[in-house]
């Protein structure tokens, strides 16, 4: 619960921070005496929804290393780090990308992936996931890894983010200027109907948003360990990888890196969550021909 509302709530106040800053620059000159100016709208409500996005996304690999304490194996000091960072490389060839930087934190199994640029990704791998799981299954798990990197999913997550924030920015304008307009037609500028409506949509249309996102990054996940199961040529070390991690608590992540991570935990708003029951993961790998 803790982790779905601090993405709200992260998402909402990049929103919201952006509008204010841009209505002081001026820049919000969409709202005329004679109505509504729906292209400078459409223009105002792209530079707020993807700014946010952007600037998340480029500072993603920092943020992860921050936030997880993340140690980068610059030579690796010990026959686990050159395992590690070998079947990175390995799988990477495969999948024809570039080396990603290899990186552990200490924590309860997980993994993730991030980065802004698919040839110059990071991934990184928990204590908890090394020293709970075979070699087979870790490779399975840096699979899934690189499979997000080169399925260019940090993009595309930042792509669709950017673009349910803009409609979240526009409709919410929209209803604020009919609602402020039905409230008091003699005023000329925006009113306070305009403004209380306007941070009220924001919020509702900003949770209904993060339910589409949510629901693509299940989707990701499906592709991920489907991709894992080409690199490794089948998918049973993925099931057994998942089947594992089934059986564990998975390991926390800060938000920036959760919708990444390999495994997360299971809530009753599963409408909001970032990964698909283990299950179900299980059962459509099992499914593959």
């Amino acid at each position: 619960m803790k982790r779905i509302f601090l993405f709200l709530a992260t998402n909402i106040a990049v929103l919201l921070v952006m509008s204010v800053v841009l209505s002081l620059l001026g820049v919000d000159r969409f709202l005329t005496g004679t109505g509504l100016n729906l292209p400078m709208l459409l223009v105002f409500s792209l530079v707020v929804g993807f700014t946010g996005s952007i600037i998340s996304l480029l500072m993603s690999k920092p943020m992860a290393k921050w936030s997880t304490g993340a140690h980068v194996i610059e030579a690796p000091s010990n026959s686990t780090e050159l395992w590690l960072v070998d079947t990175v490389r390995k799988l990477a060839d495969r999948a024809g990308i570039a080396m990603p930087e290899v990186a552990v934190y200490e924590g309860e199994p997980n993994a993730f992936a991030t980065g802004a640029f698919k040839n110059s990704a990071l991934v990184a791998v928990s204590t908890g996931l090394l020293q709970n799981m075979t070699k087979d299954e870790v490779e399975a798990v840096l699979g899934h890894e690189i499979a997000h990197v080169a399925n260019g999913d940090m993009v595309t997550l930042t792509l669709i983010q950017g673009v349910v924030n803009t409609f979240v920015v526009f409709l919410s304008r929209v209803v604020g200027y009919v609602v402020d307009r039905a409230i008091s037609r003699d005023n000329e500028g925006p009113g306070i109907g305009y403004m209380v409506t306007v941070m009220v949509c924001q919020i509702v249309f900003g949770i209904a948003a993060s339910m589409i996102v949510a629901w693509f990054s299940r989707y990701r996940e499906f592709r991920a360990d489907a991709g894992s199961a080409q690199l490794l040529g089948s998918p049973q070390p993925m099931v057994k990888a998942l089947a594992r991690l089934g059986g564990m608590e998975p390991g926390h992540l800060s938000q920036n890196v959760a919708t990444l991570g390999i495994n997360s935990s299971r809530g009753f708003m599963e409408l909001f969550s970032s990964h698909p029951p283990i299950e179900q993961r299980i059962a459509a790998l099992r499914g593959m021909h």
